[in-house]
């Protein structure tokens, strides 16, 4: 592993890619190298905010970079990706992966046969309460998750954000990817219902998963709510898991001789962003495997459009 700074670049530094930028600028092995935004005046002042370059083309930032953030609208990240791949560019892009399981299973392939690393932008999976829930999991029985979120603010020449997809791909799409890691089984059955209210796709939906193990989860998402809340609850033999990504805190809840003893869940509070960029820069210099590969966001990917499948089918 080379002691030089590892040379990286952000493409989109918009609400999310600014604070990758922020991120990348205060690593000490790192170098910013630039960014690149569709509006110039937006990448002018992050380059200035964080000390850097602001590039005119896409390419012309790849050329120069080891490792790039693709953080853009996701309808735009197969293109994106296309035009870095020539570069030999290692690859953190945002979730989901791509818009489609077609495009998600091409990126994949060709990150394979470029050599490069593409690692997805699950940031709940470096949230320090998954460590916990990861550490005191044996055989998930029953998961229930819910995520929801104000609807987002306006935008000048583009839909709110997020609002490309549908809330299943924007939100919901987190929890999925952390629901197959922990049923770790193939998926049995599907039930979905799901409404859009303000955007030309889903703003809410609701789905039941069922696996093969006998694991089933319960999963709500919603763009339009007044309450912010991500939280999940693991229940399996003889222990109730209860945590909240928000907030950092949880419950465990165990039987005992004397009855349900309750316990507060130790966890050190991180920023999950911090350290989704640290451990991504950690496997390009080591080039060892992403926390979340390509593979693990073309699996989530797969379940949220069975799920979309699911509530256009049988509309509510």
């Amino acid at each position: 592993m080379t002691n030089a700074k590892l040379r990286t670049g952000v493409i989109g530094v918009g609400s999310l890619g600014q604070w990758h930028a922020r991120i990348y600028s205060e690593m000490a092995d790192v170098e910013l190298t630039g960014v690149y935004d569709a509006d110039p005046a937006r990448a002018r002042e992050i380059a200035e905010r964080y000390h850097t370059q602001a590039f005119d083309t896409v390419e012309q930032l790849a050329a120069q970079v080891e490792a790039v953030s693709i953080v853009v609208p996701t309808n735009l990240h197969f293109d994106v990706f296309q035009s870095v791949v020539p570069f030999g560019v290692h690859v953190l892009v945002e979730k989901p992966i791509a818009t489609s399981y077609e495009e998600a299973e091409a990126m994949v392939q060709q990150a394979g046969e470029k050599d490069i690393l593409l690692q997805v932008g699950h940031v709940e999976r470096f949230n320090p309460v998954m460590t916990f829930l990861s550490d005191n999991l044996t055989h998930a029985r029953f998961i229930e998750a819910t995520r929801l979120a104000s609807y987002p603010p306006p935008r000048e020449g583009a839909p709110p954000r997020g609002t490309e997809v549908s809330v299943v791909l924007d939100l919901m799409i987190h929890d999925l990817d952390i629901i197959l890691r922990l049923a770790n089984s193939p998926v049995k059955a599907v039930h979905a219902t799901g409404v859009a209210v303000l955007s030309p796709t889903e703003d809410i939906a609701n789905a039941r998963i069922q696996f093969e193990n006998g694991c089933v989860a319960n999963v709500t998402a919603s763009r339009i709510s007044q309450d912010k809340l991500r939280k999940i609850r693991v229940f399996q033999d003889d222990t109730y898991l209860s945590l909240d990504y928000m907030t950092q805190a949880g419950q465990l809840c165990r039987r005992s001789a004397t009855g349900i003893e309750a316990l507060e869940v130790p966890i050190d509070k991180s920023e999950p962003l911090a350290a989704e960029l640290r451990s991504f820069v950690d496997c390009v210099r080591r080039r060892s495997d992403p926390v979340v590969t390509g593979r693990h966001g073309m699996e989530a990917l797969q379940l949220a459009m069975a799920i979309c499948q699911t509530i256009r089918e049988r509309p509510s």
